[in-house]
């Protein structure tokens, strides 16, 4: 990666996909999803006319998101 590639921040060049994680790997993964995952969560769902599983963590909801946005072609 080209330092180009990199965000500074405070004099230190710092790789943004760094602070990516699995979200296997999150400590508050088991946790219910944030109000702004359901909402999106919701959102692609109706637009890949999906229905949303019941009872997901953060973790799953953040991977089923990654699904539906690959799905719909959003976030890209």
């Amino acid at each position: 990666m080209s330092m180009a590639d990199r965000a500074n921040t405070n004099g230190r060049n710092v790789n943004p996909d760094a602070a990516v994680k699995d979200p296997d790997d999150w400590v508050t993964g088991d946790e219910p999803p944030t109000a702004a995952q359901e909402s999106y969560l919701h959102t692609l769902a109706q637009e890949a006319g999906e229905p949303v599983p019941e009872g997901l963590t953060k973790a799953e909801a953040s991977r089923r998101i990654d699904e539906l946005q690959a799905e719909t072609g959003r976030g890209r």
